[in-house]
């Protein structure tokens, strides 16, 4: 048997490749739009891609799923669990095969066998993967995609919250503790392969190694320690990340069917830019800060990226992007893994003109001095648990992500001090603000940890 993970780290996802040598068949679990990299190690291994599987209707990221199907002809195999609300809606047309609770399928001599683990979502599934062909009769591993992680498990109020199923924090958080129910009976020797790694918002805590064993998560992961419902209910919804705003529309185009990808060569534009295009600048923020087009958002590329660009982005504006020609590939594969596809040109961060803006950033004694005079108003963007832990007294808490929802709120005959945890999400606040018609802007360099690090005061709720 050959076995692949493949980590995103900007989506902190992670999917498999795996095949049997001996047939040279392959499927991959849980796959990212982007399938070039399946499609290489299959290639080098000589293998043949003759089957992709979800665990779940994702959120977080773009299905590679119907691209597979599409280009290789590849098996969809997909869970019929769940009510009629989350089933999936392309089918029609491709080679598939409906999952249930006992499902059992083979690719070549690998068989996965299915167990209905709800809780996350109503339709969610893990995969008990047994290697035949090397001779085993029981599963070595288990995929359990967003239903158990290292250290945590997946998040149940994703639909009510991304998706505005009303009601459905509750009962997902039922169904998550007798899934772990079903989890007593299983070998502790079996390899855990999650789908998400630290820094997804699928869940509050997820760690960053990329396996586990299952012996492991039963002794020291805190969901199986507790043995009380309503202990464990209370303890599974609170304190969970704010789900960024594109997982909806993740939420709806993985099960009505991801556009197939059109590959073309993307032109470069015209300065300055006509129309109605939101202008992306991702360069870092240190350079956007002293020379970057009026009306532009900054977003540095880094890991950060797509999460903001989700966050920000609107799937209707047309997109021109300030970035090198060298990096634009890697841009527009970020953006494609959340479905923004519509980058229409370029500009390279060289050819822009002389018609640029700048904004100012401050230090933290330097802040507490403006914060002296009214004429100054603070605003802290980042998430509600930092703020509960911890803010500088005076400050207005909008956290980045919904920043752009609430402008009406933010007072127009005042100097804004845009503060983050570091100073990075304040840089993207910044350039927000500015795009917005916000002129009196500076930004807090080093954010409430500089603050903090000054010994300057702060509060907490």
């Amino acid at each position: 048997m050959y076995f692949k993970s493949f980590y995103d780290e900007q989506l902190a996802h992670m999917s498999y490749l795996v095949g049997c040598q001996r047939t040279g068949e392959a499927i991959v679990i849980d796959p990212a739009r982007n399938i070039e990299p399946y499609l290489e190690t299959a290639k080098k291994e000589n293998l043949y891609i003759t089957a992709a599987t979800e665990t779940h209707i994702h959120a977080d990221y773009l299905s590679g799923a119907r691209e597979l199907a599409y280009q290789l002809g590849a098996k969809l195999y997909v869970s019929d669990e769940g009510d009629g609300n989350w089933k999936y809606l392309y089918l029609s047309g491709y080679d598939h095969e409906l999952l249930k609770e006992g499902s059992v399928f083979s690719v070549g001599n690998v068989d996965f066998e299915v167990i209905h683990t709800p809780g996350h979502t109503p339709e969610s599934i893990s995969f008990l993967l047994t290697d035949k062909g090397g001779g085993a009769n029981e599963p070595m591993g288990i995929f359990t995609g967003d239903f158990i992680f290292v250290g945590d498990i997946g998040r149940p109020d994703l639909l009510e919250k991304a998706a505005g199923a009303v009601g459905t924090a509750q009962s997902g958080a039922k169904q998550m503790f007798q899934s772990l129910k079903k989890m007593d009976d299983l070998p502790d020797f079996l390899q855990v392969w999650p789908a998400h790694g630290a820094g997804s918002a699928c869940g509050k805590s997820l760690g960053a190694v990329p396996a586990t064993t299952l012996g492991y998560e039963k002794r020291f992961n805190w969901a199986f320690q507790i043995k009380d419902e309503e202990l464990f209910i209370e303890e599974l919804l609170k304190g969970q990340p704010e789900p960024p705003k594109y997982f909806e529309m993740m939420k709806k185009l993985n099960k009505t069917g991801p556009e197939l990808l059109k590959r073309g060569k993307t032109p470069k534009a015209a300065f300055p830019v006509n129309g109605d295009s939101v202008i992306v600048d991702t360069r870092p923020a240190e350079e956007f800060a002293v020379a970057h087009v009026n009306g532009s958002l900054n977003l540095p590329y880094n890991r950060s990226f797509p999460n903001w660009a989700g966050w920000l982005l609107s799937y209707e504006e047309d997109i021109v992007l300030i970035t090198t020609e060298q990096e634009l590939p890697l841009v527009k594969k970020s953006l494609e893994s959340i479905g923004l596809d519509q980058v229409v040109s370029f500009i390279e961060p060289d050819e822009l003109a002389d018609e640029l803006i700048q904004y100012e950033s401050i230090s933290p004694i330097e802040a507490k001095k403006m914060l002296e005079n009214e004429q100054y108003y603070l605003l802290d963007i980042r998430n509600q648990s930092e703020w509960d832990n911890g803010h500088i007294p005076g400050a207005h808490h909008i956290m980045l992500g919904t920043l752009a929802d609430r402008l009406e709120f933010i007072p127009r005959d005042k100097t804004i001090i845009v503060q983050c945890q570091s100073g990075a999400r304040s840089a993207i606040g910044t350039s927000l603000l500015q795009a917005k018609g916000f002129d009196a802007l500076v930004n807090l360099s080093g954010g409430y940890s500089a603050w903090e690090n000054e010994g300057l005061p702060v509060k907490s709720e």
